[in-house]
């Protein structure tokens, strides 16, 4: 990927450790997750402490060369679409039938394999995590931080507790966000076999 120097530690990372933001034509600060958007951007580390000090440092009007308005909330809104985008993507992966939920129904899906993606939700009991990440193989990520929110919205229906994601392209996508989602919000997680990986 491109690099580009972020505009709080002004060191310079792949922009896939980063996140743009564009100014709006009335001069409000916008995320720009898709890289898109048109207009000058800034490049900020993928963190939510380095938003959240762009914000108190006033470093987006820099960055910009224009005065800037940054939401005090702004760093809040970047993680809720973060997060977003790993719900959209695993709702997109059971559509397509690469992800399936249900404590029975992953038992079984590990054991068949491949499976690529672990996820059990916050809250979730001990000894159910325990009995299906021992079923983990030697390519499949664990995700423990996604909320029973998540996983309800993502498959349609409500208490779904853990979830798993087969092999292949969808898998790697969802992957991605989800590590991008960590990277911001400081969770533990490891992309195994990944580009992407903390």
């Amino acid at each position: 990927m491109p690099e580009r120097m972020c505009i709080v530690t002004r060191v310079v990372r792949d922009e896939a450790e980063l996140v743009r933001f564009v100014r709006s034509p009335d001069g409000d600060v916008v995320p720009d997750l898709a890289r898109k958007l048109p207009g000058r951007g800034v490049w900020v580390t993928l963190a939510r402490v380095t938003v959240m000090e762009a914000i108190a440092k006033g470093l987006f009007s820099r960055g910009f060369k224009a005065q800037s308005k940054a939401a005090p909330d702004l760093a809040d809104r970047l993680g809720v679409l973060l997060r977003g985008q790993v719900v959209s993507h695993l709702s997109l992966a059971r559509k397509a039938g690469a992800a399936l939920a249900g404590t029975f129904k992953v038992d079984e899906a590990m054991r068949r394999g491949p499976v690529r993606l672990l996820l059990h939700a916050k809250g979730a009991g001990a000894d159910g995590i325990a009995k299906l990440d021992r079923l983990a193989g030697p390519r499949t990520a664990i995700c423990g931080f996604v909320t029973p929110d998540d996983l309800d919205l993502a498959f349609g229906r409500t208490n779904v507790v853990h979830a798993a994601v087969a092999d292949g392209g969808l898998a790697e996508r969802l992957l991605y966000h989800v590590a991008r989602l960590a990277r911001y919000e400081n969770y533990e997680f490891k992309a195994i076999g990944s580009e992407d990986e903390r």
